[in-house]
């Protein structure tokens, strides 16, 4: 049977990698199997309390890392180029041509 209080291959007691220097991606990877390993309820009190450790300080790094995605694409549109193509949309003279009534 597997030792279920390992995290990706190590013990939860055990040095695992600085949760700052996870990618997204493997932050995500590595918080899914602390979930499932949680869910199967086989590890001890001490070994479950540090996986809910980790677990906290992943899920944490994800959420990091959503608020700088989101903050970056905030950024991105909402140029003063774009805030004027809204504004000024308004203000442009039309290029349609002229109707001169009699």
């Amino acid at each position: 049977m597997e030792d279920v209080s390992t995290v990706s291959g190590t013990t939860a007691r055990e040095s695992s990698p600085d949760v700052e220097t996870l990618s997204y991606e493997q932050a995500r990877a590595e918080l899914v199997d602390v979930v499932q390993r949680l869910e199967q309820g086989a590890a001890t009190l001490e070994d479950s309390l540090a996986l809910w450790e980790r677990g906290e300080a992943l899920a944490a790094r994800c959420q990091r890392w959503l608020d700088g995605a989101r903050e970056r694409l905030r950024a991105a549109t909402d140029r003063p180029a774009d805030r004027l193509a809204e504004g000024g949309a308004a203000q442009r003279t039309s290029t349609a041509p002229s109707v001169k009534e009699d």
